[in-house]
Protein backbone atom coordinates (compact mmCIF):
# COMPACT_ATOMS: atom_id res chain seq x y z
CA UNK A 1 0.00 0.00 0.00
CA UNK A 2 1.32 3.41 -0.96
CA UNK A 3 2.00 5.98 1.70
CA UNK A 4 0.22 9.34 1.70
CA UNK A 5 3.41 11.01 0.56
CA UNK A 6 3.72 8.63 -2.40
CA UNK A 7 0.08 9.20 -3.30
CA UNK A 8 0.50 12.99 -3.13
CA UNK A 9 3.64 12.71 -5.23
CA UNK A 10 1.83 10.75 -7.95
CA UNK A 11 -1.11 13.16 -7.87
CA UNK A 12 1.23 16.13 -8.26
CA UNK A 13 2.98 14.48 -11.19
CA UNK A 14 -0.33 13.76 -12.89
CA UNK A 15 -1.49 17.36 -12.33
CA UNK A 16 1.72 18.63 -13.91
CA UNK A 17 1.32 16.35 -16.94
CA UNK A 18 -2.33 17.31 -17.35
CA UNK A 19 -1.52 21.02 -17.18
CA UNK A 20 1.38 20.64 -19.60
CA UNK A 21 -0.71 18.68 -22.09
CA UNK A 22 -3.52 21.24 -22.01
CA UNK A 23 -1.15 24.18 -22.46
CA UNK A 24 0.92 22.51 -25.18
CA UNK A 25 -2.25 21.73 -27.12
CA UNK A 26 -3.69 25.22 -26.65
CA UNK A 27 -0.64 27.46 -27.09
CA UNK A 28 2.01 25.28 -28.73
CA UNK A 29 5.01 23.65 -27.12
CA UNK A 30 7.45 26.49 -27.74
CA UNK A 31 5.10 29.15 -26.36
CA UNK A 32 4.59 27.53 -22.95
CA UNK A 33 6.90 28.14 -20.01
CA UNK A 34 7.55 25.95 -16.99
CA UNK A 35 6.10 28.71 -14.79
CA UNK A 36 2.83 28.64 -16.75
CA UNK A 37 2.61 24.88 -16.33
CA UNK A 38 3.30 25.22 -12.61
CA UNK A 39 0.58 27.85 -12.24
CA UNK A 40 -2.03 25.68 -13.94
CA UNK A 41 -0.88 22.61 -12.02
CA UNK A 42 -1.14 24.44 -8.70
CA UNK A 43 2.49 24.00 -7.71
CA UNK A 44 5.74 25.95 -7.76
CA UNK A 45 7.97 25.84 -10.82
CA UNK A 46 10.71 24.32 -8.70
CA UNK A 47 8.38 21.41 -7.88
CA UNK A 48 8.17 20.52 -11.56
CA UNK A 49 11.93 20.02 -11.67
CA UNK A 50 11.62 17.39 -8.95
CA UNK A 51 9.73 15.22 -11.45
CA UNK A 52 10.86 16.40 -14.88
CA UNK A 53 14.24 17.63 -16.06
CA UNK A 54 12.76 20.11 -18.55
CA UNK A 55 9.93 20.69 -21.01
CA UNK A 56 11.31 18.02 -23.32
CA UNK A 57 10.97 15.47 -20.52
CA UNK A 58 7.32 16.50 -20.16
CA UNK A 59 6.83 16.14 -23.92
CA UNK A 60 8.40 12.68 -23.77
CA UNK A 61 6.19 11.52 -20.92
CA UNK A 62 3.05 12.88 -22.57
CA UNK A 63 3.71 11.56 -26.06
CA UNK A 64 5.78 8.38 -26.05
CA UNK A 65 3.21 5.90 -24.64
CA UNK A 66 0.61 6.89 -27.24
CA UNK A 67 3.10 6.96 -30.12
CA UNK A 68 4.48 3.57 -29.12
CA UNK A 69 0.97 2.10 -29.20
CA UNK A 70 0.38 3.62 -32.63
CA UNK A 71 3.67 2.26 -33.95
CA UNK A 72 2.82 -1.25 -32.77
CA UNK A 73 -0.62 -1.05 -34.42
CA UNK A 74 0.85 0.17 -37.71
CA UNK A 75 3.60 -2.42 -37.60
CA UNK A 76 1.05 -5.18 -37.11
CA UNK A 77 -0.84 -4.03 -40.21
CA UNK A 78 2.36 -3.69 -42.24
CA UNK A 79 3.26 -7.33 -41.51
CA UNK A 80 -0.07 -8.80 -42.64
CA UNK A 81 1.21 -10.86 -45.56
CA UNK A 82 -2.33 -11.98 -46.38
CA UNK A 83 -3.03 -8.44 -47.57
CA UNK A 84 -1.75 -6.78 -50.72
CA UNK A 85 0.65 -3.83 -50.22
CA UNK A 86 -2.12 -1.45 -51.26
CA UNK A 87 -4.52 -2.94 -48.71
CA UNK A 88 -1.85 -2.61 -46.03
CA UNK A 89 -1.30 1.04 -46.96
CA UNK A 90 -5.02 1.69 -46.75
CA UNK A 91 -5.13 -0.02 -43.35
CA UNK A 92 -2.21 2.06 -42.09
CA UNK A 93 -3.91 5.22 -43.36
CA UNK A 94 -7.15 4.44 -41.58
CA UNK A 95 -5.36 3.52 -38.36
CA UNK A 96 -3.30 6.72 -38.39
CA UNK A 97 -6.34 8.89 -39.13
CA UNK A 98 -8.40 7.25 -36.39
CA UNK A 99 -5.56 7.58 -33.87
CA UNK A 100 -5.17 11.29 -34.61
CA UNK A 101 -8.91 11.94 -34.45
CA UNK A 102 -9.11 10.15 -31.11
CA UNK A 103 -6.23 12.35 -29.92
CA UNK A 104 -7.22 15.46 -31.86
CA UNK A 105 -6.34 17.80 -29.00
CA UNK A 106 -2.84 16.35 -28.76
CA UNK A 107 -1.84 14.87 -32.13
CA UNK A 108 -0.13 18.08 -33.22
CA UNK A 109 1.98 17.90 -30.05
CA UNK A 110 2.60 14.18 -30.55
CA UNK A 111 3.99 14.64 -34.06
CA UNK A 112 5.24 18.20 -34.38
CA UNK A 113 6.56 19.55 -31.07
CA UNK A 114 10.39 19.60 -31.23
CA UNK A 115 10.18 17.58 -34.43
CA UNK A 116 12.97 17.08 -36.96
CA UNK A 117 13.20 16.42 -40.69
CA UNK A 118 12.11 12.98 -41.86
CA UNK A 119 15.51 12.42 -43.45
CA UNK A 120 17.42 13.23 -40.27
CA UNK A 121 19.85 10.35 -39.78
CA UNK A 122 20.53 10.59 -36.04
CA UNK A 123 17.88 12.58 -34.15
CA UNK A 124 18.79 13.38 -30.57
CA UNK A 125 15.38 13.05 -28.95
CA UNK A 126 13.83 9.62 -28.43
CA UNK A 127 10.46 10.96 -29.50
CA UNK A 128 11.91 11.96 -32.87
CA UNK A 129 13.44 8.52 -33.31
CA UNK A 130 10.00 7.01 -32.81
CA UNK A 131 8.34 9.52 -35.13
CA UNK A 132 10.86 8.64 -37.83
CA UNK A 133 10.21 4.93 -37.28
CA UNK A 134 6.51 5.55 -37.90
CA UNK A 135 7.33 7.50 -41.07
CA UNK A 136 9.80 4.82 -42.21
CA UNK A 137 7.14 2.15 -41.76
CA UNK A 138 4.73 4.09 -43.97
CA UNK A 139 7.50 4.60 -46.53
CA UNK A 140 8.31 0.89 -46.61
CA UNK A 141 4.71 -0.11 -47.31
CA UNK A 142 4.46 2.58 -49.98
CA UNK A 143 7.67 1.22 -51.51
CA UNK A 144 6.10 -2.24 -51.58
CA UNK A 145 3.09 -0.78 -53.42
CA UNK A 146 5.26 0.88 -56.05
CA UNK A 147 8.04 -1.74 -56.36
CA UNK A 148 10.64 0.99 -56.56
CA UNK A 149 14.07 1.60 -55.03
CA UNK A 150 14.57 3.45 -51.75
CA UNK A 151 15.67 6.72 -53.33
CA UNK A 152 14.93 10.45 -53.26
CA UNK A 153 11.78 9.99 -55.33
CA UNK A 154 10.37 7.49 -52.84
CA UNK A 155 11.12 9.92 -50.01
CA UNK A 156 9.21 12.65 -51.84
CA UNK A 157 6.31 10.29 -52.52
CA UNK A 158 6.26 9.35 -48.82
CA UNK A 159 6.19 13.00 -47.81
CA UNK A 160 3.30 13.58 -50.19
CA UNK A 161 1.43 10.61 -48.72
CA UNK A 162 2.01 11.98 -45.20
CA UNK A 163 0.85 15.47 -46.22
CA UNK A 164 -2.31 13.96 -47.63
CA UNK A 165 -3.09 12.19 -44.34
CA UNK A 166 -2.63 15.39 -42.40
CA UNK A 167 -4.78 17.31 -44.86
CA UNK A 168 -7.60 14.89 -44.06
CA UNK A 169 -7.04 15.48 -40.35
CA UNK A 170 -7.19 19.26 -40.71
CA UNK A 171 -10.52 18.87 -42.52
CA UNK A 172 -12.04 16.84 -39.69
CA UNK A 173 -10.30 18.35 -36.66
CA UNK A 174 -13.62 19.78 -35.47
CA UNK A 175 -15.91 16.80 -35.25
CA UNK A 176 -19.68 17.04 -35.39
CA UNK A 177 -20.23 13.30 -35.24
CA UNK A 178 -18.69 10.42 -33.34
CA UNK A 179 -15.41 8.98 -34.58
CA UNK A 180 -16.87 5.49 -35.33
CA UNK A 181 -19.68 7.07 -37.37
CA UNK A 182 -17.27 9.35 -39.22
CA UNK A 183 -14.82 6.53 -39.95
CA UNK A 184 -17.57 4.27 -41.26
CA UNK A 185 -18.95 7.03 -43.47
CA UNK A 186 -15.62 8.19 -44.88
CA UNK A 187 -13.48 5.04 -45.04
CA UNK A 188 -14.34 4.57 -48.75
CA UNK A 189 -13.18 8.14 -49.40
CA UNK A 190 -9.98 7.61 -47.41
CA UNK A 191 -9.29 4.42 -49.37
CA UNK A 192 -9.99 6.19 -52.66
CA UNK A 193 -7.47 8.89 -51.79
CA UNK A 194 -4.82 6.20 -51.36
CA UNK A 195 -5.73 4.62 -54.70
CA UNK A 196 -5.49 7.99 -56.47
CA UNK A 197 -2.12 8.76 -54.90
CA UNK A 198 -0.72 5.38 -55.93
CA UNK A 199 -1.97 5.87 -59.50
CA UNK A 200 -0.37 9.29 -59.59
CA UNK A 201 2.90 8.00 -58.20
CA UNK A 202 3.00 5.18 -60.76
CA UNK A 203 2.35 7.66 -63.56
CA UNK A 204 5.19 9.84 -62.30
CA UNK A 205 7.52 6.82 -62.23
CA UNK A 206 6.45 5.97 -65.79
CA UNK A 207 7.13 9.54 -66.97
CA UNK A 208 10.54 9.50 -65.35
CA UNK A 209 11.35 6.22 -67.06
CA UNK A 210 10.50 7.75 -70.45
CA UNK A 211 12.75 10.77 -69.98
Amino acid sequence: MKSRQEQRSEETKEQILKAAGTLFAKKGFDSVSIREIAKDAGCSHTTIYLYFKDKEALLHQLSMPSLERLYKQLLQISLMDTLTPEARLKGISREYIQFCLENRNMFDVFFNAKSTRVDELEPELEINKLRLEIFALMKQVLQDCLSMPDDELLLNFSRTFYYQLNGILSTYSYLHESIPVLMKRLEPTFDLSVEILILGFKEKISQKGNE
